[in-house]
């Protein structure tokens, strides 16, 4: 079973690329010499680019949650429950060849009448099926990151109410450790 380890935490602004190289570079400091095999997020697209310029080109895995509902938001309300179980079929496929074969009919089945949710999802199949490469004990728990964005949804729930909680690719929930430590205190 993998656990998930707080290795790093730092002060930064929403999802911006130098935050997060200052957060990369400073574990880097701290003796986190190799980057990851596999890195896990949603959009946060400043966090990519520093994970890049710090450790490389690790291989990288797109947030099923967000994707799928990013997905569903391009179709029309009455075939959003097929499409989820569509793309769940792809994610919940025994293996990688049937995750694409299940990937293929899911692009198939929507591109001629909806063809702006089918160019989204194709265009990040690489990114959707990592976790694939990995053990298959593993999945589950790499597929999203969303037990971490749970976590800080669920400090923002029990001090800020009222705050929208959502975490998605506009980053909504709780954004800076100070922001986050006004929150706790």
């Amino acid at each position: 079973m993998i656990e998930a380890e707080l290795v790093g935490l730092w002060d930064g602004y929403r999802e911006s690329e130098q935050s997060w190289k200052e957060l990369l570079l400073d574990l880097k400091s701290h003796g986190l010499a190799q980057g990851p095999a596999l890195a896990i997020g949603y959009g946060a697209w400043g966090f990519w680019k520093a994970l890049r310029h710090v450790y490389g080109q690790p291989r990288w895995q797109r947030c099923w949650g967000h994707k799928t509902a990013n997905v569903l938001d391009k179709l029309p309300k009455a075939l959003q429950p097929q499409a989820q179980q569509r793309l769940q079929a792809i994610w919940l496929a025994p293996d990688r060849q049937r995750a694409e074969m299940a990937f293929d009919l899911c692009i198939a089945t929507y591109e001629a009448k909806y063809p702006k949710a089918a160019e989204y999802l194709a265009h990040a199949r690489e990114g959707l099926l990592a976790f694939d490469d990995c053990p298959a004990e593993h999945w589950g728990h790499i597929r999203t990151p969303t037990p971490i964005a749970l976590t800080f949804a669920t400090i923002g729930a029990r001090t800020r109410p009222k705050r929208s909680l959502a975490c998605d690719d506009a980053g909504d929930g709780v954004q800076t450790l100070s922001e986050c430590r006004q929150a706790v205190a």
